[in-house]
């Protein structure tokens, strides 16, 4: 029906010889059919993709990703070596193309040198290739120069005008430089680079770190004893990425540099549910009812997926007669309604349930039904903290950890269907629960500093902790 603009035999296109033949047919209609035709035919393709549902995950994002490492004479050809593989495994979980993410790798020394350009492979075995021919340099070290390389000539230069949501640099380094890295990183941050420090070895200063990476040192500088161990801090690196990527800025009561996802406010519960006393009286919480529908397209709420770990929290009361019920507290589905990731409550027999997408596209559930975990039934507040890792799931019910369980990797969600709150197994109807917090942290050491105190059961201990300096 589109192909519209082939030529006829007389060397017009289909359109003009509708538009201008004097056919039997009423020629106002079959004007009005084919300018009908080319509307749909210009416009469909992008109706097409914005309906279609996409995956989306880290390896999906769209991020310029300059790896600026050191290739001085203190790292030497086995540890340069070992410094290549590492990049190899972490760009290898990333779908490098045009639409997604492009890497570039800058080596320096008293020079830098642009081994490999934003947009030259297309696909992440290329990438892998080009890096492991990458040669060693060799020299003195000069990371500030290098990190202005970076930003006038890798990151912006003259020809290059894809829009891209972020701009990452990750510097790797074993030694103090011998120029001044300030000024440079300064100016970095201020055209909107994020700057990761990574320090190998002993001779490289904390400080140093310090001055090249974004805030806060915890999330953007990392650090390995040597080469050989740098493997060590690859899932890590791969999570801050990630973080970086698919992850607001969140909770401002908090601190403004946790990323992740505020539910309460990304769901609007605190727009459509009523506002009641929480768990203390300085506390605010939110009863849902029956007529309280909490659906909201994914899109909208997690657009570029989720990372690999997280830290999903909630503090609720789970009062009668929901205390008997089976629910989801949340569920992401997809377009067809199957649900890629739910934390479900079933009162019946006083468990929890943690459902994900494995690597083979199939629902996969792991049961917490400990003792530990019935209290959440008794009618009271309680804070439900699951440490969503990879490979397994920790159960934590008011900061006390319940159990941990097994799982397959998963793969990153489809975004065209629905995420909803309170919801009952397979139906629509909402259940009638009190919420005051609902949270997704991207970072997962967020479960250490996530307490409990909110709970009166609980914030005695806190305040005797606090008290003590503990």
């Amino acid at each position: 029906m589109c192909d519209l603009t082939k030529s006829n035999s007389n060397g017009g296109n289909v359109v003009n010889f509708f538009l201008q033949t004097d056919l039997s047919l009423d020629t106002r209609k079959m004007k009005t059919w084919a300018l009908g035709a080319v509307l749909v035919c210009v416009f469909l393709p992008h109706i097409r993709a914005d309906d279609e549902d996409m995956q989306a995950g880290c390896s999906t994002t769209a991020n310029d990703l300059v790896f600026i490492i050191d290739g001085s004479s203190s790292v030497g050809v086995p540890d340069f070596d070992q410094a290549k593989r590492w990049l190899i495994n972490i760009t290898r979980g990333f779908d490098v193309s045009s639409r997604h993410t492009q890497v570039a790798v800058v080596q320096y020394s008293d020079t830098p040198r642009l081994e490999i350009p934003l947009d030259k492979h297309d696909s992440s075995e290329d990438l892998q290739e080009a890096i492991a021919a990458i040669h060693y340099m060799g020299g003195k070290t000069q990371t500030g120069r290098a990190i202005k390389f970076a930003t006038h000539h890798v990151f912006s230069p003259p020809d290059r005008t894809q829009a891209t949501r972020k701009r990452i640099a990750v510097v790797l380094t074993d030694g103090r430089s011998q120029d001044d890295v300030v000024d440079a990183a300064m100016e970095a941050k201020a055209q909107n680079i994020v700057l990761f420090a990574v320090g190998v070895g002993n001779e490289i200063t904390n400080s140093e770190l310090v001055s090249m990476a974004n805030n806060p040192p915890s999330t953007y500088v990392l650090y390995t004893e040597d080469y050989t161990s740098i493997g060590n801090i690859r899932e890590m690196m791969e999570q801050k990425l990630c973080e970086e990527s698919v992850c607001p800025l969140i909770v401002p009561d908090v601190g403004s540099t946790l990323r992740g996802f505020d539910l309460l406010t990304a769901m609007r519960v605190d727009k459509l549910a009523k506002k009641v006393q929480g768990s203390l009286i300085t506390e605010a919480a939110y009863q849902l009812g029956a007529r309280t529908d909490i659906t909201l397209n994914t899109r909208e709420i997690f657009p570029d997926g989720l990372p690999p770990s997280y830290v999903f929290v909630s503090t609720l009361r789970v009062k009668s007669p929901a205390h008997q019920m089976k629910f989801d507290l949340l569920r992401v589905l997809s377009e067809d309604g199957a649900r890629q990731v739910a934390v479900t409550l079933t009162g019946a027999d006083k468990s929890v349930t943690f459902t994900s997408t494995s690597a083979l596209h199939k629902e996969q559930s792991v049961i917490f039904n400990d003792r530990g975990i019935k209290r959440l039934f008794d009618t009271n507040w309680h804070q439900l903290k699951l440490l969503v890792k990879p490979r397994r799931v920790t159960c934590y019910l008011d900061d006390v950890p319940i159990e941990e369980q097994l799982l397959d990797p998963g793969v990153p969600i489809y975004i065209n269907g629905r995420t909803q709150v309170a919801k009952k197994v397979n139906l629509a109807t909402t259940v009638p629960i009190l919420i005051q917090k609902l949270r997704l942290y991207c970072d997962p050491q967020q479960s250490e500093r996530e307490t409990a105190c909110e709970i009166f059961s609980v914030v005695r201990q806190c305040n005797w902790a606090s008290k003590w300096n503990i």
